[in-house]
């Protein structure tokens, strides 16, 4: 039992949502079927495999670096982030308190919608950098 045998029936459900056209998507499925049976999405998987095991290889090459442009990127994002957070809920807010204290009300700008998002993502490569640690193959950067 290969490994396309359980990722089949997710791909085949996908087509069937996204392909409203009945007749095309059952020509989707019946495609991804017969080369399945043709063993061409076994020979796919490994090509696949080895692109990813050549750039885990390169990431690994560019982790251990100690310069900070090579791998500094997830901290200079983190402090981006950061920063933008404390200018949006702290900073923005306390201005134009003062500044309407002072008798002169003013509406500072804010940032994107996007904030909220970027940060879960960052939160997540910070489990994903905790796991490292824990494994023990996190470097010190």
């Amino acid at each position: 039992m290969s490994i396309w045998d359980t990722v089949a029936a997710p791909i085949i459900a996908i087509i069937n949502k996204v392909v409203p056209d009945k007749t095309a998507a059952a020509a989707a499925t019946a495609a991804l079927q017969q080369m399945q049976m043709k063993g061409e999405l076994d020979d796919e998987l490994m090509q696949l495999q080895a692109i990813t095991t050549n750039q885990s290889d390169i990431n690994k090459v560019e982790a251990s670096s100690t310069s900070l442009f090579v791998a500094g990127w997830r901290p200079a994002i983190g402090w981006v982030c950061a920063t933008a957070f404390a200018f949006q809920f702290l900073l923005k807010p306390l201005a134009e308190w003062c500044a309407t204290l002072a008798g002169h009300p003013v509406t500072l700008p804010g940032l994107d919608s996007s904030l909220p998002q970027l940060t879960y993502a960052l939160l997540g490569l910070g489990a994903y950098r905790t796991v490292e640690k824990f494994k023990g193959v996190a470097g010190n950067h």
